[in-house]
């Protein structure tokens, strides 16, 4: 392996090493790392017959840690965002929102990575198309999952959840993957083609 894939594990283990000493709550813990682990083990397995972008193996290791961030503190709870809270005058900690909006961002470029080099669709405005509905579709999934595990553990699922009393949080959340969908279309799409075509020279 390269200098690069070490430091990119090391910060993955180093994190969730940490995260995993003194959460706020086990079982939540477990539910919110959960989908990094098995990221890692996804790329893990499709590395040598499907390597990524280094962009997108970046992005990858970044939601990992908001994820392992928000399963150690629980999301309604990560001290940096009720700082935040008087700055921006927010009746919540919006740390909930940043992983939301990670949930579209990264899966965005994930989604135009395989669409890209598998060649689905030759238009751009198609593959974008494709894209943010793939990230809505995920999102959504998402959401039918908060609630699988709300209705499995009634009064304990609301660290896991991260509502905060807020009504509106489901659309909310899925609105923030949208956004988070298409800044990653608008910021990385030039950046990612360089990328993908000095994937395909070799």
């Amino acid at each position: 392996m390269s200098l690069r894939n070490y430091l990119w594990l090391a910060c993955f283990f180093l994190t969730l090493g940490w995260s995993a000493i003194n959460p706020k709550d086990y079982p939540t813990w477990v539910l919110e790392v959960a989908p990094a682990v098995i990221g890692l083990v996804l790329i893990a397995c499709t590395r040598k017959r499907f390597p990524l972008t280094s962009l997108l193996y970046c992005l990858i290791l970044a939601h990992c840690i908001v994820l392992i961030v928000g399963g150690h503190y629980t999301y309604a709870e990560v001290p940096l965002f009720d700082e935040l809270k008087p700055v921006f005058g927010w009746q919540r900690n919006n740390y909930d929102k940043l992983g939301h909006f990670m949930q579209g961002f990264v899966p965005a470029i994930l989604a135009r990575e395989i669409l890209v080099r598998k060649a689905v669709v030759s238009s751009t405005a198609w593959r974008n198309l494709f894209i943010v509905s793939v990230c809505l579709a995920f999102s959504a999934f998402y959401e039918m999952i908060e609630w699988w595990v709300a209705v499995i553990t009634g009064t304990g699922s609301e660290a896991f959840l991260g509502t905060q009393g807020y009504i509106w949080d489901t659309q909310s959340d899925m609105a923030m993957a949208l956004l988070g969908a298409v800044a990653a279309i608008v910021t990385l799409s030039g950046q990612h083609d360089r990328q993908l075509g000095r994937l395909a020279g070799g």
